[in-house]
């Protein structure tokens, strides 16, 4: 799978390095308070193991399974919340969790979404933020690693639901994308 790739971005030992920072940040802001934390599935679930172990604290976790690329390169634009209930977020810290900021669609709908449920604070960390004008404005507070408009796979990223367990992020070469009327 690795050989699909045009290059590699960040290798494991470099991703490792940036969560030890991050759990670090996290640690010290949510230092003696709980914290609940909202993974996105599915492109978050290798951040969230490997960054929640770094963080000793005591937490909450849950997830939200949420769809917006509909096996595209981009965003449809339609966010599709595939659970029945959000979860019980009421009064609590929350750290919202997803593998990357690309339009802002995903990351605003979810935010908006849990503040009608009324939290103590919301709070957002992505493992990738693409440097570009963005649908939606949205801030996160904790970020990976900023790159480029490009399509990115490994470390969770998918393409058509492969290329998640790559121990590394890199650009997928172009001609492993399907043209949009081939998919």
């Amino acid at each position: 799978m690795q050989e699909d790739l045009e290059r590699v971005l960040f290798d494991e030992p470099t991703i490792l390095r940036r969560l030890d920072e991050l759990a670090a940040e996290i640690s010290a802001e949510y230092h003696n308070r709980e914290l609940t934390v909202i993974a996105v599935l599915n492109g978050s679930i290798i951040l969230m193991a490997d960054l929640l172990r770094r963080i000793p604290l005591p937490l909450k976790l849950d997830c939200l399974s949420i769809a917006s690329y509909h096996g595209g390169t981009a965003t449809s634009g339609e966010i599709e919340f595939r659970q029945i209930a959000l979860p019980d977020v009421e009064n609590r810290h929350i750290l919202i969790l997803d593998d990357i900021l690309d339009s802002g669609v995903t990351l605003a709908a979810i935010r908006e979404k849990l503040n009608s449920k009324r939290p103590r604070s919301v709070k957002t960390c992505v493992l990738l933020r693409k440097r570009k004008p963005r649908r939606r404005p949205v801030e996160v507070d904790y970020v990976g690693f900023d790159i480029g408009d490009e399509f990115v796979v490994g470390y969770g990223l998918d393409y058509m639901e492969q290329y998640r367990n790559l121990p590394c992020i890199g650009v997928l070469r172009k001609e492993e994308i399907l043209p949009p009327d081939a998919a």
